[in-house]
C-alpha cells in the first residue's frame, strides 16, 4: 500500500551552504519552511475572485476571511452574500476588516446579512480616545482560508476597483494572488487567529485545523510570513534576499518608499552584477506616494537598477522573484508602514517551477510598462523606445510631495554631513533656512501660535496615559495582557 510522506515544517538540506541559508532565512523571517504544499499563482481579480468564491461555496466547517478593504459595492456585497449563505448552512464564518481601510468605502450595513446569518464580524482598530496614535497600526492582510484545506493570500482587496468597468473602458487593477493547499494552510489559520485574538476573545482551539493532521498536497516548500507591528520580519528577509541574489531580483510594488538600508541593499546587488528591476505604478491611486517614489529613482538607476512604470490604471501587486528559484506574494508594500507598522501576510516560496512562473509573468508585465532612464545630463526621463504612458492628473500635488522628499533628504544631509552636497541643492538649503528663521521670529513675537498645537497634543497624550494606567490598575490579576501591538476591535455576532 502506498502512503504519502508526512509533511514537515523544515525542508531537508544536504549541504553546509544550504543549511546556513536555511538558518538565515528562518531567523530573519521568523517563520519555518513548510513542505508538502500545492501552489497556484492567480493573476488579477479575474482569477482570484472566482477562486475565492468557489472555495467559500464549498466550505463545510470553517471560513476565515480577512481583508483590509471590503467595499460596500456590488463586489463586496457579492462576497458578504456568499459568506452569509455558508453561515446559514452551519459553517462557522469569521470575518475581519480594517477600520481605516474601509473608511468611506465600507459600512456596518454591508455586514448585516452575515451577522444575521450567524457569522462573526470584527472591525480592526477603530480610533480610541485613550490611544492617540493607535490608529496608525492597521490590519493590511488579505486572506481567505477554508476548512483547513485551501488558503488564498494576495494583494487584492474586495472592491470593484480590482474588477474595472469594461462598459466604460476602465481596466481592472493589476494584482497577484496565490492559492495554497497543504500543511501551510494551518499557518494561514494561525495568522488569522493572531489578529482575531488581538481584537477580542480568541478563537476556540477546535476552530483551527491541527497542522499534524493535514495531508501532503504537493511538493512545494514555502513560508507563511505573518508579520506584526514593530517586528520587521519581512524587512529583514527582504534585506537578506537582496544580499543573497546572484543573478536576478525582480520586484513589483505599488507604494515603493524604500528606506536607506533597503535601497543600499538593492544598489549593492545591482553594482555586483545582479539584474535588479523595479516595477511601480505609472498612475497611482495615491499620487503623492508615487511621486515621492520617483524622487528616489536617480539613486537606484545610478547603481544600475532598471525602473519601470506600469502603463495601465494601477499595478497593485506586491511580489518579488529572485534567481528564478525564490518568490514572494502577499500584502506587504516596500515602505515603513508595511514593514514596521501593520499586520501583513505574505507567502515566500522556494520552488523553481513557481518562481519561473512568476518570472514569466513579470516579463509579460514589462511589455505594458515604460522604462525610466537617465539622460546624458543624469536627469530622470522616459525611455524613447518604451511604450507611452497615459496622462496623469494631480501633477502639482505630486510635484509638491516629491519636492518634500528632496527637501528632507537635502536638509538631513546638510545637518548630519553624511554626504557631499551639490550646487543645485544650495537653493533648497537657503529656502529652508529662511523658512526656519521666519518661524523663529513668529515664535519670539507670538509664541502662542507655535505652543498651542504642542500643548493640545501633550494634553491628549497625557489623558490617554492616565486612562490606560487606570485600566491596568483595575484589571483582574488573572487576566492576561494583550500581545504587543494588539489593539481593540469591534465585534458583531448574533
Amino acid at each position: 500500500m502506498n502512503s504519502s510522506p508526512a509533511p514537515t515544517r523544515q525542508h531537508a538540506v544536504t549541504t553546509p551552504l544550504r543549511i546556513l541559508a536555511e538558518q538565515a532565512f528562518s531567523r530573519a523571517a521568523g517563520a519555518p519552511l513548510v513542505s508538502g504544499n500545492r501552489v497556484r499563482i492567480l493573476k488579477d481579480a479575474g482569477e482570484n475572485f472566482p477562486a475565492w468564491l468557489s472555495a467559500i461555496a464549498a466550505a463545510r466547517r470553517t471560513i476565515f476571511f480577512e481583508h483590509y478593504i471590503v467595499a460596500d459595492d456590488e463586489i463586496g456585497r457579492q462576497f458578504v452574500a456568499a459568506l452569509a449563505e455558508r453561515a446559514r448552512a452551519g459553517v462557522k464564518v469569521f470575518a475581519m476588516h480594517d477600520w481605516f481601510g474601509g473608511l468611506g468605502l465600507g459600512s456596518s450595513k454591508l455586514w448585516r446579512p452575515l451577522v444575521q446569518a450567524g457569522g462573526f464580524v470584527r472591525r480592526f482598530n477603530p480610533p480610541r480616545p485613550d490611544s492617540p496614535f493607535g490608529w496608525l497600526t492597521r490590519d493590511h492582510r488579505k486572506l481567505v482560508a477554508v476548512d483547513g484545506e485551501v488558503g488564498y493570500v494576495s494583494g487584492l482587496c474586495v472592491s470593484r476597483k480590482w474588477v474595472g468597468d469594461p462598459a466604460r473602458g476602465i481596466e481592472p487593477w493589476r494584482d497577484t494572488g496565490i492559492e495554497v493547499c497543504g500543511p501551510a494552510v494551518a499557518d494561514l489559520e494561525e495568522a488569522f487567529a493572531q489578529v482575531w485574538a488581538a481584537t477580542g476573545a480568541p478563537l476556540e482551539p477546535s476552530d483551527l485545523t491541527p497542522a499534524a493532521g493535514m495531508a501532503v498536497a504537493g511538493d512545494v516548500t514555502l513560508r507563511v510570513l505573518a508579520t506584526v507591528p514593530s517586528i520587521a520580519g519581512l524587512y529583514r528577509l527582504d534585506q537578506l534576499i537582496a544580499a543573497m541574489a546572484t543573478r536576478s531580483l525582480w520586484i513589483t510594488d505599488p507604494y515603493f518608499l524604500g528606506v536607506t538600508p533597503y535601497v543600499q541593499a538593492l544598489r549593492a546587488a545591482a553594482m555586483d552584477g545582479v539584474d535588479v528591476r523595479l516595477l511601480v505604478p505609472g498612475a497611482s491611486d495615491v499620487p503623492w506616494v508615487s511621486h515621492m517614489s520617483r524622487a528616489g529613482y536617480r539613486s537606484l538607476m545610478e547603481a544600475g537598477i532598471r525602473v519601470f512604470e506600469w502603463n495601465g490604471p494601477m499595478v497593485h501587486a506586491k511580489t518579488a522573484v529572485a534567481d528564478r528559484r525564490w518568490a514572494r506574494v502577499g500584502s506587504t508594500n516596500l515602505n515603513l508602514a508595511s514593514w514596521i507598522g501593520n499586520y501583513e501576510l505574505d507567502v515566500a516560496i522556494e520552488d523553481m517551477s513557481v518562481a519561473r512562473q512568476m518570472a514569466d509573468m513579470y516579463e509579460d508585465d514589462l511589455q505594458r510598462a515604460t522604462e525610466i532612464v537617465l539622460d546624458r545630463r543624469r536627469r530622470v526621463r522616459t525611455a524613447e523606445t518604451a511604450n507611452p504612458r497615459p496622462h496623469r492628473g494631480k501633477a502639482s500635488a505630486a510635484r509638491a510631495a516629491a519636492g518634500a522628499l528632496r527637501l528632507s533628504n537635502t536638509v538631513g544631509a546638510a545637518i548630519t554631513n553624511r554626504r557631499v552636497l551639490g550646487r543645485n541643492e544650495a537653493s533648497i538649503m537657503a529656502g529652508t533656512g529662511a523658512v526656519l528663521l521666519v518661524l523663529t521670529a513668529i515664535g519670539i513675537a507670538w509664541p502662542i501660535v507655535l505652543a498651542a498645537p504642542i500643548v493640545l497634543l501633550a494634553g491628549w497624550v497625557g489623558m490617554a496615559l492616565i486612562i490606560r494606567a487606570l485600566e491596568l490598575y483595575t484589571r483582574p490579576r488573572r487576566e492576561e495582557p494583550r500581545a504587543p501591538g494588539a489593539s481593540r476591535g469591534w465585534d458583531q455576532r448574533p
